[in-house]
């Protein structure tokens, strides 16, 4: 089954990815690795929430802005392949940083929501390295950022 398969059957539509918010490009390969930027969660309606984990937003919620940001990394993948996402051999590592309070330790449970997105997509293939690290604040205070680097063919 092909990506574009899986990704219908699990009934899943890509987030169109705007331009870049700055100085930089979405993607970046160099050899067989592809560099993902930053990415936070774009909501098809054009909506991005704000919010620090540990003043308000549950872990729930966390979670499910994850998962949206990892549909952005997917979008921002298939973008810089030229339309094919079977072309991704491998989810190499994953860096997920949450706008949180200084006493808030459950990050790992926040990225689970991008990292959980990947398996389902990609199947082994999506199981990665990873670091899920609290942050003081993020831009335009969205409450989580993650950018992840694949190995392509």
């Amino acid at each position: 089954m092909t990506i574009a398969e899986r990704l219908k059957q699990l009934k899943i539509d890509l987030p169109k990815v705007g331009n870049p918010m700055g100085s930089y490009v979405h993607a970046k390969r160099v050899g067989n690795l592809l560099y993902l930027s930053g990415k936070g969660p774009h909501y098809p309606d054009g909506t991005m929430p704000k919010g620090k984990l540990g003043a308000g937003m549950t872990i729930e919620e966390g979670y499910k802005h994850a998962r949206q940001v990892g549909l952005v990394l997917i979008a921002a993948m298939r973008d810089a392949l030229g339309g094919d996402l079977d072309r991704v051999t491998d989810v190499v590592k994953v860096l997920g940083m949450v706008n949180a309070t200084p006493d808030f330790g459950d990050q790992p449970k926040v990225i689970n929501g991008c990292s959980d997105l990947f398996i389902e997509v990609f199947g082994e293939r999506g199981r990665h390295a990873r670091s899920a690290v609290g942050m003081g604040s993020l831009p335009g205070g969205i409450p989580v950022e993650i950018e992840v680097i694949v190995a392509v063919k």
